[in-house]
């Protein structure tokens, strides 16, 4: 019995990721369920733990890649191709092969060899090469706090862990030259581990003063007075007095505590007064309004805050006539009620006189908690025209009350 085109398809391209032959998979004419997905990408790669396939989701709006075994990834490509996506075009470095799919009618293979193809290439190239990082990889802390290992790598299950950390580092250094509160440069010389960044000579002779609130077990906050050392005064305030006291005690044990200190409270009791920059990390529902009044109130030149468990809204969500339907189902309730609470929050910040940018600072596949608001102080508060158009835009979802306008004496109806 002669192979269908999607068979000849598959074995080809199950050829290559044995032969090692494989440069990439493209797939296209997407037909699935997710509105914002555009096209997958396959391509080999090495990991420690050997050959794997990265996918890479391309949407609308962001890309999300993940790594998957052959087989595995083998497995859910035979899942996709003809399903979600119609088109598949396979790169080898020996031959091209596109298969098109039809909705209602018989697929069609093209295969192309490419003339004076050399032998198969060799592996793909390690995906856990050495990186140049903000916060070095073997610094004694990251040890000390069981991100990383003897050899600087991250432990097992800490590989997330270890990124979001350099992602916030990254992150915090933009903030910072943007703000012109702070320049940050990386490394230029890897090799002392708890050697910090280097800072420019534009910087005010007096430290930063930095506090963290809510910083849980500390991993931001010693990347924080890691990557500025002797120019800034780093607080972390953590609730949980055995938090306190662990990371003190590692503090003090690596030579930080000249330039970071953790104390115990909350984020509504602790007062601040004359800070340059305040974080808050997942701080719960409304405590990420507490933590944003509060560096209001201490006039910070710069707010880091990443919310989660969004719920002080959804109760008042009236939805307007033509999104009722739609906000019957909780989960959009859920994420409805997300969008507002963080919209909003961006809009009462601009008119408190902060310039703010709302973004996924690292990768869903990493960590489900991934937007982040930051505001950079910019301009007079209390404009009119902004306050009428955030009034309005509470009013569109029926919101009458608001943690964070609260604080601000801002009024919403």
């Amino acid at each position: 019995m002669t192979a269908s085109p999607r068979e000849r398809f598959f074995a080809l391209l199950r050829a290559a990721v044995e032969s090692h032959t494989l440069q990439k998979l493209t797939l296209g004419k997407y037909r699935g369920a997710d509105a914002s997905l555009r096209n997958l990408f396959v391509r080999p790669i090495t990991l420690k733990s050997g050959p794997h396939l990265t996918f890479l989701w391309r949407h609308a709006t962001r890309d999300v890649t993940k790594n998957h075994p052959p087989a595995e990834a083998l497995a859910d490509l035979d899942r996709l191709v003809g399903t979600d996506f119609l088109d598949a075009h396979l790169f080898t470095s020996t031959a091209t092969a596109q298969l098109e799919c039809q909705p209602d009618g018989p697929a069609r293979l093209r295969t192309k060899k490419i003339s004076g193809a050399a032998a198969p290439s060799p592996p793909p190239i390690t995906h856990d090469r050495s990186k140049s990082h903000l916060i070095p990889a073997d610094a004694p802390w990251l040890r000390a706090l069981g991100v990383t290992n003897d050899r600087g790598q991250p432990r097992e299950g800490m590989a997330d862990k270890f990124r979001q950390i350099q992602r916030f580092a990254e992150v915090l250094s933009h903030l910072l030259a943007e703000s012109g509160l702070a320049s940050v440069a990386p490394h230029s010389d890897p090799s002392p581990a708890t050697q910090p960044s280097t800072l420019n000579s534009q910087l005010p002779p007096s430290p930063l003063r930095i506090v963290d609130m809510g910083c849980g077990k500390g991993y931001l906050t010693f990347a924080v007075a890691a990557l500025l050392g002797e120019r800034a005064r780093v607080v972390g305030v953590e609730l949980r007095p055995e938090l306190v006291a662990e990371s003190n005690r590692i503090a003090r044990e690596h030579h930080l505590d000249h330039c970071l200190q953790f104390t115990a409270g909350t984020i509504a009791s602790t007062e601040l007064s004359g800070i340059d920059v305040l974080i808050a990390l997942h701080a719960c529902d409304t405590a990420t309004d507490d933590a944003l009044a509060q560096g209001l109130a201490a006039n910070a030149g710069l707010l880091v805050v990443s919310p989660c468990c969004q719920k002080e809204l959804r109760p008042q969500l009236a939805a307007p006539r033509v999104l009722a339907d739609a906000l019957r189902h909780g989960i959009f309730q859920e994420r409805q009620a997300e969008f507002v609470t963080d919209a909003l929050r961006a809009q009462l910040l601009e008119w408190a006189g902060y310039r703010t940018k709302v973004f996924e600072f690292i990768s869903t596949e990493h960590t489900a908690k991934n937007l982040m608001i930051t505001a950079v102080k910019a301009h007079a508060p209390g404009d009119a025209a902004r306050a009428a158009r955030i009034r309005e835009f509470a009013g569109f979802y029926g919101i009458r009350t608001q943690r964070l306008a609260s604080h601000l004496g801002f009024t919403l109806g």
